[in-house]
């Protein structure tokens, strides 16, 4: 193992089958590509099929006999959701990495297909879902890992104002990104404090990028500015290098359940991948087992833990 930790101590991933939502760019394709290029089966879950396909194309051209598939995603709609579980339940009898990652980041106020807020419907609920809907197909296989893509943003907000989940009285794009990482950090802890009471095989994870240079960045402020794309790429982790806490966390032998992986580098900003510690409200059980419900109640998916 070397001592900054990177994707050549990625092990050997031949017979896993891997889904990674949004790995149409970004963190999303850098992961899929790796572990596609380490052996695994991977299945591209994206909502734009046109970019998935060109996806699928990047991943064969770094690895011409990678062994990767295609597969429909709109995590913003619940009908889609369900539509893609279908079909990758039907498709892969075993599961053995399941990585939300994709995501939204500082949009206009929308909401998703659903009616939800678009950056909690589709971080947070839109991922629950889709786990819960899948976890079955992992629940049986050694060494299973559902790993969560969180943020440093999870310190932005404080708590889940669930008087107003929706942000229908007053819209914040960037304490309602950081409440959309909270509640991916606490579903991974709950999620993990159940399936170590089942005594499954399969742990939860999390994991955070830092800031990197990716389309997420779209909709910050001044980003269409000359010059723009430059000053980030000074300051921030490239894409390979941001994937890589997704990656430690999906593959490294040495991970538990429950952990959070994220840079090394000042405040967790930049830097290649090692264990960090969310911050104090993450672990309320009280609150995470709280936003559980809600969350079952708002997409209407049971967990089989």
């Amino acid at each position: 193992m070397s001592p900054k930790w990177t994707a050549a101590d990625v092990p050997d991933q031949t017979g896993r089958v891997a889904v990674v939502t949004g790995a149409n760019a970004g963190l999303g394709l850098e992961t899929a590509a790796v572990l596609a290029e380490r052996g695994a089966r991977v299945v591209v879950a994206v909502r734009d099929l046109g970019k998935g396909e060109k996806a699928v194309g990047e991943i064969r051209r770094r690895t011409p006999n990678a062994d990767v598939a295609l597969q429909q995603l709109d995590l913003s709609s619940l009908a889609s959701v369900r539509t893609a579980a279908d079909e990758l339940r039907a498709a892969y009898p075993r599961i053995d990495l399941l990585i939300n990652n994709a995501g939204v980041m500082y949009p206009p106020k929308q909401t998703t297909a659903d009616g939800f807020e678009l950056q909690f419907g589709t971080n947070h609920l839109g991922h629950f879902a889709l786990t819960g809907l899948l976890l079955d197909h992992l629940l049986q296989v050694e060494g299973s890992r559902v790993v969560t893509v969180a943020s440093i943003a999870h310190n932005i907000q404080a708590g889940i104002h669930f008087d107003d989940l929706q942000w229908e009285r007053s819209y914040n794009r960037v304490a309602a990104y950081g409440q959309s990482k909270l509640a991916n950090l606490m579903f991974t802890y709950e999620l993990q404090r159940r399936l170590a009471a089942t005594q499954t095989p399969t742990v939860a994870v999390a994991a955070h990028p830092g800031i990197s240079n990716t389309e997420l960045m779209r909709h910050i402020p001044g980003s269409g500015l000359p010059g723009f794309s430059a000053l980030a790429g000074l300051v921030t982790n490239s894409p390979a290098v941001g994937s890589l806490a997704t990656l430690r966390a999906a593959t490294d032998p040495a991970v538990r359940g429950g952990q959070y992986y994220g840079p090394s580098g000042f405040r967790e900003l930049v830097g290649h991948p090692v264990l960090v510690q969310s911050n104090r409200q993450s672990h309320d059980t009280d609150v995470q087992q709280r936003l559980w419900s809600v969350s079952e109640e708002l997409t209407g998916v049971k967990f089989p833990v």
